[in-house]
């Protein structure tokens, strides 16, 4: 059996906080000396608690030295030493993008033609249901955008018939003026 999940807030009670703290920060650490070891990774942590004090852990030499690699890495990355190794980089990450894009559309295909295929009666009709609700879904909200539209044009049609009426009203008083005074 798992562990239930928790909330994700701040811990009012002071004392629960420091054991909290304490435990997550150790946890943490060894992770990170974890991840260093079993992936030959650089890893560096740093942790500030609420009360100023430090507690860091660096894989290699000591954190002072990972944050000036970080910087270094970090530094050619945003200024590279010249204009072409920026082009590069952007074809690269252009490139990657592209080859991403075309794997998801490839995913999509398949699972839009050549997989259904392989769904057993169960998951076709699980499919089935999923894309009915989509589909009900879909027209409920069509149904509700056209029931806004016409209300919204039965509202400029009784504007436009209120004014029609208005302005026959008034073209009656001006023959009837015309009428009176033009005789």
């Amino acid at each position: 059996m798992g562990r239930g999940k928790i909330v994700i807030k701040r811990i009012e009670n002071t004392n629960s906080r420091q054991v909290t703290f304490s435990k997550r920060r150790k946890g943490l650490l060894k992770k990170a000396k974890e991840l260093s070891i079993l992936c030959d990774a650089q890893v560096g942590v740093m942790i500030f608690s609420s009360t100023g004090k430090l507690y860091d852990y660096a894989s290699k030499a000591s954190i002072k030295a990972t944050i000036e690699e970080y910087n270094k890495l970090k530094g050619d990355q945003l200024h590279p030493a010249n204009p072409s190794s920026e082009v590069k980089f952007w074809k690269n990450e252009v490139a990657t993008l592209q080859q991403q894009l075309q794997s998801l559309q490839e995913d999509h295909r398949k699972v839009f033609t050549e997989e259904l295929a392989s769904l057993t009666i169960k998951e076709l009709q699980h499919l089935e249901n999923q894309l009915e609700m989509n589909l009900k879904c879909i027209r409920m909200k069509k149904d509700e955008i056209m029931m806004a539209k016409i209300d919204e044009l039965r509202q400029k049609g009784s504007l436009i018939q209120q004014e029609n009426l208005d302005l026959h009203n008034q073209a009656m008083c001006h023959i009837k003026n015309i009428q009176v005074h033009g005789s």
